[in-house]
C-alpha cells in the first residue's frame, strides 16, 4: 500500500508492504501515480528489465525510483507493474507498462527528481515501510 502526502513544494510518498521486494514494487507504482492520475488505465503491454546495484536499502530505493523516472522522462514509458527481486548485490526487476498516450493518460504532476530528504527504508512489526520526498 502506498499513500501520497504533502510536503511544502514537494510530494511525499509513504509505502508499506509485508516484504522488501513488494515494498520496492509498490514504491514504483506510487511514483507512477504521482505522474499520472488514472494509473489503472495504463496497460502493462511493454516489458523492461531493470537492474540496480547496491546494498544500502535507502540508496537502492533512491536509485530504483530515479531509474524509473529517467525512463519516464527520456522514453515517455510509464511503468506500472513490477516483479522485483532483491539480494545482497542489489535489485533486479521485470517492469511492465506502456508509452504515455495523451488521449488516455491524465498527467498529474511533472516529477522533477527523487530527493534524499527524509529518505528512509525500515523494517517494522508489520513488514517494511519507506518514505521518500519527490520534487515536483
Amino acid at each position: 500500500m502506498y499513500e501520497i502526502f504533502e510536503h511544502t513544494a514537494d510530494v511525499g510518498l509513504r509505502v508499506r508492504w509485508a516484504d522488501l521486494p513488494g515494498l520496492f514494487a509498490e514504491a514504483g507504482r506510487g511514483l507512477a501515480s504521482i505522474a499520472v492520475a488514472n494509473l489503472d488505465d495504463v496497460k502493462p503491454v511493454q516489458v523492461r528489465e531493470i537492474s540496480v546495484a547496491g546494498e544500502d536499502r535507502e540508496y537502492l530505493l533512491f536509485d530504483w525510483l530515479t531509474e524509473l523516472l529517467y525512463i519516464f522522462d527520456t522514453e515517455h514509458l510509464l511503468l506500472v507493474d513490477f516483479d522485483v527481486k532483491i539480494d545482497e548485490s542489489g535489485l533486479s526487476a521485470t517492469c511492465r507498462g506502456e508509452p504515455i498516450d495523451g488521449e488516455r493518460h491524465r498527467l498529474e504532476h511533472e516529477v522533477k527528481a527523487i530527493t534524499y530528504h527524509g529518505l528512509k527504508v525500515e523494517q517494522t512489526d508489520d513488514g517494511w515501510q519507506a518514505e521518500v520526498i519527490v520534487d515536483i
